[in-house]
């Protein structure tokens, strides 16, 4: 995600009845419940050793939410369905991914799952409205906010396009109620093979609409900021994977 607002007075905020382009994802009636039964009933149990999610409560089960998780490995767009599925009452989720992600048999795959590409170097209006649409709509959108996986382990500087495309949903309706869910996903080793472990947890909700305080440049400040230090602190969960020290798999 990139910076997509331009002007000169850095507090000025989008129109709040700005237009929205049309619908660039959606998702296959067919295809999207297929693949979440194979993978959560069949590949990823018989994938992974444990798996262990914490923290589900803190998902709204209803209302617009941007899952903002840490990117560890590709495994993550298959395990954050996973951790969630349970949670809301429209499972569908909308993925914000590269457009390098969007090619050939994979991108058709991404496509109908839900998926929509964003250049990252160049991102579109249309694309980043789109995001605001669906927002507006009260999906559930998954923006991996580090922007690439990184395998250290250390949550990395995060990209503010998420807090802006929060804060430009959240003015466009008042009272909307955008809220920002840290997740921090933690593998027992860098490069998840057969067998590995994997903990999964779910932060508190980022209420956008406490940010708000006139100048978008300083309140995306704000929430890039606190959203960084929630997924350092559920980064903090790596040592207890590396150790084994696995409790039973926790679905609360």
């Amino acid at each position: 995600m990139m910076e997509f607002y331009s002007s000169s007075d850095p507090c000025q905020r989008p129109p709040a009845n700005h237009q929205v382009a049309g619908t660039t994802s959606r998702v296959s009636p067919w295809l999207s419940p297929l693949a979440y039964l194979l993978g959560r009933h069949c590949l990823l149990p018989l994938f992974f050793g444990q798996i262990r999610i914490t923290g589900q409560k803190n998902i709204p089960t209803t209302g617009p939410i941007i899952l903002a998780p840490t990117h560890r490995a590709r495994w993550d767009a298959l395990l954050v369905p996973y951790a969630t599925a349970d949670c809301r009452r429209e499972q569908d989720l909308r993925f914000m991914v590269t457009i390098d992600e969007c090619q050939g048999l994979q991108g058709w795959f991404v496509k109908r799952l839900g998926g929509f590409p964003v250049n990252s170097k160049h991102p579109s209006i249309r694309t980043l409205r789109h995001g605001v649409e669906l927002l507006q709509q009260k999906k559930t959108l998954v923006i991996f906010p580090e922007g690439n996986i990184f395998r250290d382990a250390q949550v990395h500087q995060l990209k503010p396009g998420i807090a802006r495309l929060a804060l430009s949903a959240e003015s466009s309706h008042s009272g909307l109620g955008v809220k920002i869910i840290p997740i921090g996903i933690n593998y027992s080793q860098p490069y998840p093979n057969w067998g590995t472990d994997v903990s999964i947890d779910i932060g508190s909700p980022i209420r956008v609409a406490d940010y708000m305080s006139g100048c978008i440049k300083h309140d995306a400040k704000s929430i890039t900021t606190d959203l960084g230090k929630a997924l350092q602190q559920l980064s903090h969960q790596e040592t207890k994977i590396t150790n084994h020290a696995f409790a039973e798999i926790t679905n609360s």
